[in-house]
């Protein structure tokens, strides 16, 4: 039933789950807070709400002006409270007026649906209404209403016309709507996009075409491609209701690392090749997938994706062509040239050089005094973008006719060379001059920032290329466009080369006789700085989570470089980075660094080398092969004992033990843990005498020993909250809720266990999350919810195949499943819900149940 009209409300916190890293369990505060102010303003207007899930709201209100007016409070309300840690919630709302059916006392039908993605479109602090609601209502006093346009919404067949309540005081201008495809999905751009007309209708004319699968946009390096990509991409959004995702692969340089890059944009967990492919089986959508030259399997990656999921389209960019039957390549060329003087206002080549001068120095305009040499410095760096770019700020400095002669001067020598092909030659060319045009000092910083991958802070420069306060340099740098600045997670400042620039200065390099010793310094420096990052995780895991993953690249870079040259750096690195890769999910990456690594370093004998080993028994336990598991942590046990290390000796124990329980030898498991706990006891290192304490807890809980299995727990998890390591004190607490599902204390699990779910869902660890997954799981069959369980069950299931976590229980967990559930559901029900869990994330059900 239905056909009364309502307005309908969607609100949630934009960035919530970044807002919960940073503030720990001050969040719940902030969380209270927020439903405070907004349920005042619902009720003082009349507001009926529908539905809470942790951050979001849906209201329904008689009339479009009591909607629109408790939007306008709350935000007011909401911009004025003082937030936990000095922070600023910012909450988007999105109302539609309709008429939804109404069964069982809820609103269902499209009207519904369209409130939603309206909410889905806002930013943080914004309002969003449907140009129904503006028709209907009447304005708050200091409120105005303010044209968006018309936008495609996810699964809303037509276009909606959408229009922004702008707030007297508050924030009135915002980036464009997050809509299907919108720009917000894609990376920003920085200078327009001129005389690319054709090549834009012709590539998305291709697209267009049902049998055209890829295309790939060819060119040197600086003609543009990536920009004409990101252009076609704008001009697609429409046409693809499963999206278009860009995929940065500047810095990849193998076919695993394509595969996990392309699964992040997707935002999907790192996994196998095969399951990316299934995800992108289910959706119709256009993948960009950008910088491909360096990559000598891209074609393979590519050839799989086209060949397993029909209704997705690629454009690629690329030095060279894939070589892929049914691929369609497509020229970027240099922007068009003048014929002649009088032609100079309608060239594209010329326009962009007025537009990037003009960034520089505003009074600068084409003449008929300078025109002769614009053109002419155009023609010179033969059209090509990014050699416009970079010459066109100099203008700050020299006039038209300095610079014009200073680009002849540079590139004259080597124009007719045979060795590269000659756009490459131009753009190196280019480069270079700007190169040249730098002091001896700043050159040799600028070949020195080679050796980073994906970037650097002030901090890596100072350590690994200058051996002083970089930011003088670094600034001449920028000026000269040949860096650019970006801020990293942390807010610090983030310098990066392009990458076609840093190919040049990276050759620069290798021409001198000092590249070995910068990358040694840059393998040292970041050894250092990811075993500093290891133990700072253990009191502040997020900052540390989100310090590693920025310099992901770098760990990268180091570990290539030392397994090659200097190996014991090598297993500093890559025993240091091994939690990173765990967490994250990367288990195929991680094994192949750490046997890599491991094989790199012989038959010698260190303490590094047997924390290598542990971290690669650790690996192969999770994907499944404790029989090599064991192996490699006996090993590193011995080698402990030949170096007479009494702490690598503990903690070889504690692999070891973990080892043999999930062997199934659970009195040797007991008797190697019980042994490393007291050798840690006399070792300063009170987390890893938390973990050993807490696996030793494990072994006790199925030993059927409770009691000395909460002991263990307890005393583990004191450790941990002391020490402030939020992962930790998840894992452990996690770990507790089990122990008391199983001991019958299950409200006491529940109400712990419930707690901890949005830690677990914002930590994104995938073994934490498939670990609480289970918790959670037992906890509700015992508390007569086989359905939720049953769907945990299988989305459980379904990620650690994804994932290439098998899990060596999961019959023995079935049969003890289905005997708590008995007769309170048949087993044919039990599939039926399983199956459907499969379909499902385990965080977005976790993120369902109810907080308390």
């Amino acid at each position: 039933m239905g056909g009364e009209i309502v307005s309908m409300l969607f609100s949630d916190i934009e960035g919530s789950t970044v807002l919960l890293r940073r503030l720990g369990d001050r969040y719940l505060d902030a969380l209270e807070g927020h439903r405070r102010i907004l349920r005042e303003v619902w009720a003082t207007y009349g507001g009926t709400e529908m539905g809470t899930e942790g951050d979001s709201f849906f209201v329904v209100f008689p009339k479009a002006a009591d909607a629109v007016a408790a939007a306008v409070d709350g935000q007011r309300g909401l911009d004025g409270n003082c937030w936990p840690g000095g922070e600023r919630l910012r909450v988007r709302m999105g109302i539609h007026t309709g008429t939804p059916g109404v069964y069982d006392g809820d609103y269902w039908g499209m009207d519904v649906h369209l409130a939603a993605r309206i909410a889905a479109a806002a930013h943080g602090g914004q309002v969003i209404v449907s140009a129904v609601t503006g028709r209907l209502t009447q304005l708050p006093d200091g409120t105005t209403l303010r044209d968006l346009g018309t936008y495609h919404l996810k699964d809303i067949p037509e276009p909606e016309h959408l229009l922004q309540v702008t707030i007297e005081g508050l924030q009135s201008d915002f980036p464009p709507p997050r809509t299907l495809g919108t720009p917000t999905s894609l990376p920003a751009t920085a200078t327009p996009l001129l005389g690319r007309e054709p090549d834009l209708a012709r590539i998305t004319g291709l697209l267009d075409e049902p049998e055209v699968r890829l295309v790939t946009l060819t060119g040197p390096g600086g003609a543009g491609k990536t920009r004409l990509a990101v252009g076609v991409a704008n001009e697609m959004t429409s046409r693809f209701p499963g999206g278009v995702y860009f995929v940065p692969l500047a810095s990849v340089t193998s076919e695993e690392v394509m595969w996990t890059s392309i699964a992040e944009v997707l935002d999907i967990p790192p996994q196998q090749r095969g399951r990316v492919t299934a995800y992108l089986a289910e959706r119709t959508l256009l993948l960009v997938l950008d910088n491909l030259e360096q990559l000598p399997d891209a074609d393979k990656v590519v050839a799989e994706i086209i060949e397993g999921a029909a209704h997705v389209r690629i454009v690629a960019t690329s030095r060279r062509a894939l070589g892929l039957i049914g691929e369609y390549q497509h020229p970027v060329v240099p922007l068009g040239l003048p014929d002649d003087e009088a032609d100079a206002e309608q060239s594209a080549a010329v326009q962009l050089f007025v537009q990037r001068a003009q960034a520089v120095r505003p009074a600068f305009a084409l003449t008929a005094d300078n025109v002769a040499e614009v053109v002419a410095i155009c023609r010179r760096l033969d059209g090509l973008p990014l050699a416009i770019v970079l010459c066109a700020p100099r203008i700050r400095l020299l006039s038209v006719k300095e610079l014009l002669a200073r680009i002849d001067q540079a590139l004259d020598i080597t124009s007719t060379s045979s060795v590269a092909p000659e756009r490459q030659r131009t753009l190196r060319e280019t480069i270079a001059w700007s190169y040249d045009l730098l002091g001896p000092e700043h050159r040799t910083l600028f070949r020195r920032l080679a050796v980073f991958s994906g970037g650097a802070d002030f901090a890596a420069i100072e350590a690994v290329a200058t051996g002083t306060d970089p930011l003088d340099a670094v600034a001449e740098l920028h000026d000269a466009n040949l860096v650019t600045l970006s801020d990293s997670p942390d807010g610090s400042t983030r310098i990066t080369l392009l990458e076609t620039i840093r190919q040049y200065a990276e050759d620069e390099l290798r021409a001198t006789d000092e590249a070995d010793l910068v990358r040694g310094k840059h393998a040292t420096y970041f050894a250092g700085l990811a075993e500093n990052l290891e133990t700072l995780k253990r009191s502040r895991y997020n900052p540390a989570l989100e310090r590693a993953e920025t310099d992901l690249d770098n760990f990268r870079a180091g570990l290539g470089w030392a397994a090659e040259q200097d190996v014991p750096t090598s297993l500093r690195l890559c025993s240091a980075v091994g939690w990173l890769w765990l967490v994250g999910g990367s288990f195929a990456e991680s094994r192949r660094w750490h046997e890599y690594v491991v094989a790199q370093a012989g038959t010698s004998s260190s303490p590094d080398l047997a924390a290598c080993l542990r971290g690669l028994s650790n690996v192969l336990l999770v994907q499944g092969e404790a029989s090599r598991a064991h192996e490699i942590a006996v090993r590193a046990l011995e080698m402990a004992r030949e170096l007479e290390d009494p702490a690598g000796i503990a903690f070889g124990m504690t692999v070891l033990g973990t080892v043999q329980r999930r062997q199934g030898d659970l009195e040797a498991a007991q008797r190697t843990l019980a042994e490393a706990v007291e050798r840690l006891r006399h070792v300063d290192d009170e987390w890893r005498l938390a973990r050993v304490l807490s696996h030793l807890g494990g072994v006790e809980e199925e030993l059927g020993r409770f009691d000395r299995a909460e002991e263990l727990l307890r005393e583990s998890l004191a450790i941990t909250e002391v020490l402030g390591d939020t992962h930790e004190v998840a894992v452990q607490g996690q770990n507790l809720a089990y122990l008391l599902t199983l001991a019958g204390r299950v409200d006491e699990a529940g109400e712990l266990a419930r707690g901890l779910v949005p830690t677990i869902v914002a930590l994104g660890s995938p073994t934490l999350t498939m670990a609480f997954s289970n918790t959670m799981m037992n906890i509700l069959l015992r508390q007569g919810d086989p359905v939720t369980a049953a769907r945990l069950f299988g989305a459980e299931e379904a990620m650690g195949e994804r994932l290439g976590m098998p899990n060596p229980y999961l019959e023995e967990e079935l049969e003890e499943a289905l005997a708590l559930v008995g007769d309170a559901m048949s087993r044919a029900e039990w599939e039926e819900h399983r199956r459907a869990g499969r379909s499902e994330r385990v965080e977005d059900l976790l993120g369902r149940l109810p907080l308390g």
